[in-house]
């Protein structure tokens, strides 16, 4: 049986926004993952990884699964692709990509 999933509010205004606005390289913020984990218990979704990290560690190897997602997703979609202000590019730039 699969398990079912609560979704959160898709806010990106105020203090307790979910999300980040695109201006921001989108992507949820820590409160927003932190009401995620809160409605599915035991689930290991985490914040992107931004800052510099130690070759081969376990962030450096979150970020290059996120980076290879992430460039098929610009390849499905090529309008987002183009679009340097799209969700998809300031995700990918945040996570340095």
């Amino acid at each position: 049986m699969a398990r079912s999933e609560k979704p959160i509010r898709r806010t990106t205004k105020g203090a307790g926004a979910n999300y980040r606005p695109t201006k921001q390289g989108a992507g949820m913020t820590a409160s927003g993952v932190r009401a995620y984990r809160k409605a599915n218990p035991g689930s290991k979704l985490q914040t992107a990884v931004t800052g510099k990290v130690k070759a081969g560690s376990k962030d450096a190897k979150r970020r290059k699964s996120f980076c290879a997602r992430s460039a098929g997703q610009m390849k499905m979609f090529p309008s987002a692709a183009k679009d340097p202000n799209s969700r998809l590019r300031q995700a990918r730039r945040r996570w340095k990509c």
